[in-house]
This record gives structure tokens, C-alpha cells and sequence, in this order.
């Protein structure tokens, strides 16, 4: 059976494959595995129970069959996009409307839609050109990479690195945006570049852009004329896994993007788009051909909790504290598994991951993902999210690894303590 361009792009290898592929063996396997590696959000006990009560909420005033009993509009639940409306001129007093809000089945459907509207090959007058999506810091989010239709179409920068403490302690880093290198590029000053696009808290390092590198992203934007796309997957307001003081800022030429995933829902795969209504509309249009219609179930159970303010309240009190804790908690670990060795990790400002930098790993970080797995820890090697970046080039981009901290502290405990054993024999073996 031979498959089109298409079916051969999208059904090759590539490291969202891997790491989703390892999530769902996990979750199935019959040995046990420390699960370091997916990105499934951690079951807290307070928000399953909230979940359980807005769902026999739903079921008593029959609202769960409705909602599936339905499609919405392409453009998703008008009563969600409503209370949405309401929400966030009440938090930001933004003064959008109906128009400016779009949901797709999940934050990955939403980077799809918009990397393929903004990235790739543009037709005006006749004449043909290619644009890219710059990423102005790296290392991104893995999902990104391979949501082109055709080739891949970013544009990135090497970021600085500082190394800093944490809490008055060391052996730590901080990925910083080269803004002397990015806004000085050919590609900008060429026009094409056809976005830019950062998350905020990045996944996977934990970075948090501040409102300063916020602010310069989007004087960028608007000076070449372009959208500034911000995932917004694991920041503000829900599920507010963000550890620093932040602003968050929108205007028409700014593409949010939110998620009901990390928040504990990432089952019911709810993407939020807050866009200028071009953008809306665009979005909608694609909605109708690629699933008639978004999911409505989610909607509705993130509806009543926006409105009475249980899904805020649930974001400050119970999400972020957890996590919170969870990084101290693995920070401790692997500081006493590794002690005396070349490690450092990223300050951890938010999102539900820790990532580590071994300098001068005698060996790439795939082939540590190999081992690690091989002997029943999943972890996610660094090489794949550092999009456009030739990795031969650049030894600090397979010296990196992501770990989960969403997993309970026995599954954390044993996962890093193999990570501690094959890093030490690897380190061990040179000397």
C-alpha cells in the first residue's frame, strides 16, 4: 500500500510519536515503569473530586447527554465561548467579544491549524514565497516539529545561557532570548517569517519569558506585521503552573492560546484560541473540514467552573502549590543522586517538568533515553526540541533531558534514581 507526501510525513517516526507511544505502552504495560517521560498532568485528589462532582452535576440536570448529544457551531460551544468572553474581561478587562474566541479539539489541533495558516508556502500576485514560524528561544515545545503539512517551516535562535541559583542554591541554569541575533535576521528584515510563537511557561524547561522579553516579542511582531502566538498550555489563568510575576497581555495582534489539559482534563482535548476575528474565522473554517465541530464535553464541564470561579480558584490553591512542591521535591533527589556530577538543572519557574543539561555526556541523550528505557524509566531525550537546530553542531542540545514531575514521589524517587545509576556509569566509564 503506498501512501501520498502527506501519509509518509505523518506517519513516520518523529518524537511526539515517541513520546505519546510511551505514555500509552506505560499506562498498559504489565512491569512496572517509572514514567518520566509523558506529559499527562498529575490525578491530584482535589481536582478529581471537583470533576467528579461538576460530572454528576451534569449528569442530574442532564447537561453530559446534551453535550454529547450535539454537535456545537465550527466555531465551538457558544455557551463555553460565552462565559470565556465573560471571564476574561472580568480578569483582564481585555474588551473582547464572541468574535475573538475560537476551540479546537486540543492545544496540538489549534498549533496545526495555526502553524499551516502562517508557515509554508504563500501565493500573492502569482508570485510564490515561503514562510517560516520563528521560534525566538529553543528548546520547544516536541509537538511543534512536525505540524507542517510540507517539510518543516521554522526559523529559530540559539538561546543564551546564564548560569544562576535558585533559591540561594546552585547548579543551575536559565535559557534567556538573543535578541541582538533575532532581531537582526535576514529572514525578518526578507518578510519571510509568518509568526512568531513562544509558550510561556516553555515546555520543556520550565522557562518563563518576562514581561520585558514579552513586550519586546511584540513591539517584533507588530514592527514586521506579523502575529505573536503564545501556548499558553501551562500559564495563566488556569492551570497558572507559573512560579514568577507575570503579565498577561492581549490585542489583536496577539494569537493566546489556552487549554483545559494540565489543569487535570486532558481527556476531553479543549483547545481555547483568543484572536483577532480573522483568526476566529479562519480557525472555524478549518474546524468544519478537519472535525465538523469541537468537542462540546469538555465545555461543559469547564463552564459552570468558570463561572462560579472553582476552575480559578482550583488553578492558585491546589495546581500550582503541587507542582510547586513536586520540583523542590525532585530537585532535592536528583541533587543527591548527582552531587558530584556535571549536572545542572533549569530553574524551574513553572509547567510540569524539570529539565536537566549533563555537559559533556559522553554519549547522546537518545541513546541515555535507550538505556533509561530498556531498564524501565521513560524519560524524553533533549535532541527533539531543539527545532531547527542542527544538533551536530551544537553538542548542549544532546546533553538535555525532560522529566515528568506530575508522577507520585515513589515512581519520581525510583525514576530519578535510575537516572542517577546510568548517568553515574556513563560519566564513570570515561575517567
Amino acid at each position: 500500500m503506498q501512501f501520498s507526501a502527506f501519509g509518509q510525513k505523518f506517519t513516520r517516526m518523529s518524537g511526539i510519536l515517541q513520546l505519546m507511544d510511551d505514555l500509552g505502552k506505560a499506562l498498559n504495560s504489565d512491569r512496572p515503569v517509572n514514567m518520566l517521560g509523558g506529559g499527562n498532568p498529575a490525578r491530584i485528589d482535589e481536582a478529581d473530586k471537583l470533576y467528579h462532582e461538576i460530572l454528576q452535576e451534569l449528569i442530574d440536570n442532564n447537561t453530559a447527554v446534551e453535550s454529547v448529544g450535539n454537535y456545537s457551531t465550527p466555531q465551538g460551544d457558544t455557551r463555553f465561548i460565552n462565559t470565556l468572553v465573560d471571564f476574561f474581561n472580568r480578569e483582564y478587562d481585555w474588551g473582547i467579544t464572541p468574535e475573538n474566541i475560537a476551540l479546537t479539539n486540543g492545544s496540538q489541533n489549534a498549533f496545526f491549524y495555526l502553524f499551516n495558516l502562517f508557515g509554508g508556502r504563500f501565493e500573492q500576485n502569482g508570485i510564490h514565497t515561503d514562510k517560516t514560524i520563528l521560534l525566538p528561544l529553543v528548546p520547544e515545545y516536541v509537538g511543534y516539529a512536525d505540524a507542517h503539512i510540507e517539510g518543516q517551516h521554522f526559523t529559530t535562535v540559539p538561546p543564551h545561557i546564564d548560569i544562576v541559583e535558585h533559591e540561594g542554591e546552585s547548579g543551575f541554569f536559565k535559557y534567556r532570548v538573543d535578541f541582538d541575533a533575532l532581531e537582526n535576521l535576514p529572514e525578518l528584515k526578507a518578510g519571510s517569517i509568518g509568526a512568531i510563537c513562544c509558550s510561556r511557561p516553555t515546555n520543556p524547561s520550565g522557562n518563563v519569558l518576562t514581561d520585558e522579553e514579552m513586550a519586546r516579542l511584540d513591539k517584533l511582531a507588530q514592527t514586521h506585521g506579523i502575529p505573536l502566538i503564545i501556548d499558553n498550555a501551562y500559564g495563566m489563568p488556569f492551570p497558572n503552573i507559573i512560579y514568577s510575576n507575570t503579565t498577561l497581555t492581549w490585542h489583536e495582534n496577539i494569537i493566546l492560546c489556552f487549554s483545559l489539559s494540565k489543569v487535570g482534563l486532558p481527556g476531553v482535548r479543549t483547545g481555547i484560541i483568543v484572536a483577532a476575528p480573522e483568526v476566529v474565522n479562519a480557525i472555524s473554517a478549518l474546524n468544519a473540514i478537519v472535525n465538523l465541530a469541537p468537542t462540546r464535553f469538555g465545555a461543559a464541564i469547564a463552564t459552570p467552573l468558570l463561572q462560579d470561579g472553582r476552575l480559578k480558584t482550583l488553578s492558585d490553591n491546589t495546581v500550582r502549590p503541587f507542582y510547586q512542591q513536586q520540583a523542590k521535591l525532585a530537585i532535592s533527589l536528583i541533587k543527591k543522586e548527582l552531587a558530584d556530577y556535571p549536572v545542572r538543572i533549569h530553574k524551574p519557574e513553572g509547567a510540569i517538568f524539570l529539565w536537566l543539561w549533563f555537559e559533556g555526556l559522553p554519549v547522546s541523550t537518545q541513546e541515555l533515553y535507550e538505556q533509561l528505557k530498556a531498564e524501565g524509566t521513560l524519560v524524553i531525550p533533549g535532541e527533539h526540541f531543539f527545532i531547527g537546530i542542527d544538533t551536530d553542531t551544537h553538542p548542549h542540545t544532546r546533553e538535555c533531558i525532560r522529566i515528568s514531575i506530575a508522577q507520585n514521589e515513589t515512581i519520581l524517587s525510583n525514576g530519578i534514581a535510575a537516572i542517577g545509576k546510568a548517568v553515574r556509569r556513563l560519566y564513570d566509564n570515561i575517567n
